[in-house]
């Protein structure tokens, strides 16, 4: 069975680590990987491949960053290109991102089946590009692989229901195998002279933050505010509008250390020592749930409700006082139920393509 997997920001090259080394013990499966170049420098993109283990990409495309259709427009007529060569018999998708959607509808229009892991995901808010991504890229694959019962509820009221699997999380699977080596090999605590508990980790990188200044301003200010240090990895999005905005004395306090973007294994070490996760990052905000860290969303919605019912995520949106307020009142909840699987996501899906090939 041929797969092609296709990737393209440093959350899908998180998750394709843990399915594509697993597929390397498979001798029914040979798998050729697109890295689209959505994610293109080094911090967000090449170091994860080293790091991860990822096998070398087959094709790289080299979109690098621009509007959503430019980008989306660049990636479909490579892939349709490169799947007309191939000729996979699955293409294999991850998350919500452009490079998402192009490979979905790049394969559909060649009647080639769509694997979509992490599908069922919702934040009900269509002025989100990702939701657009993820409910498009879910009506039109043939595999969806969703992390959690509450995954497989929304596509059923989206009237889907057949190839739906619930196979738990992959970044759970990748969280537990990388953690203990992270916290080994990591200097990062130690290079930025930080103590376990005595900081705040932030990121800042959606376009509804990152493009409305006055959200922008407000949510740097609560940082500026906070009692203890708050670490804030800076998006290549985020510190151009910071700069557009006129916004760098906000950030220029000595309560907030900018630094740039981490490779995986770093950034893992410092959210699993932190006192509390700000953000609006999908994915960290259930990494901060599989690390048992306290999460504050700077956003309206989530994908991750569960996280919220439980306690451990909190939506505040943009407002400096509601920010302040819920970080000095936060608390660790007293249960920490497994939301996210046993962490053998991979092999799952994997067992379940072969038997379906067959």
């Amino acid at each position: 069975m041929k797969i092609l997997t296709i990737v393209g920001a440093r959350p899908q090259f998180i998750k394709a680590s843990m399915l594509s080394n697993t597929i390397k013990f498979s001798s029914k499966i040979e798998e050729f990987i697109v890295h689209t170049g959505q994610h293109y420098d080094d911090n967000m993109s090449t170091v994860f491949f080293k790091q991860l283990n990822l096998p070398k990409p087959d094709y790289y495309l080299g979109v690098g960053s621009g509007p959503h259709g430019e980008q989306t427009a660049k990636m479909l007529l490579d892939l349709e290109k490169i799947m007309t060569s191939v000729h996979p018999d699955i293409v294999l998708v991850y998350g919500d991102t452009n490079s998402t959607i192009a490979g979905s509808l790049a394969a559909s229009k060649l009647h080639i089946p769509v694997a979509h892991v992490e599908a069922g995901l919702r934040s009900f808010n269509k002025r989100m590009p990702e939701e657009i991504n993820r409910i498009i890229t879910d009506h039109l694959s043939n595999y969806l692989f969703c992390p959690s019962n509450a995954a497989v509820e929304n596509l059923k009221r989206e009237g889907i229901d057949k190839g739906v699997y619930q196979v738990g999380d992959i970044m759970y699977e990748s969280v537990s195998h990388f953690k203990p080596y992270a916290l080994r090999q990591s200097s990062i605590l130690r290079e930025l002279s930080l103590s376990e508990n005595k900081y705040y980790l932030a990121t800042i990188h959606r376009a509804e933050n990152t493009d409305d200044p006055v959200r922008l301003k407000s949510i740097l200010e609560a940082m500026q505010q906070l009692r203890i240090p708050v670490v804030l990895p800076l998006h290549p999005r985020t510190k151009s509008k910071i700069n557009q905005f006129k916004l760098a004395d906000i950030v220029s306090s000595p309560s907030v250390k900018l630094i740039e973007p981490l490779n995986y294994l770093d950034m893992l070490a410092i959210a699993s020592k932190a006192r509390v996760i700000l953000t609006d990052s999908g994915g960290l905000q259930k990494e901060s749930y599989m690390l048992q860290v306290p999460c504050i969303t700077l956003r309206e919605e989530t994908e991750w409700e569960e996280t919220v019912q439980h306690g451990w995520n909190h939506l505040v949106g943009s407002s400096t006082q509601q920010i302040l307020d819920t970080v000095n009142t936060i608390q660790l909840p007293k249960e920490h139920p497994p939301l996210f699987g046993d962490g053998k996501t991979s092999q799952k899906i994997i067992d379940i393509l072969i038997k379906d090939f067959n």
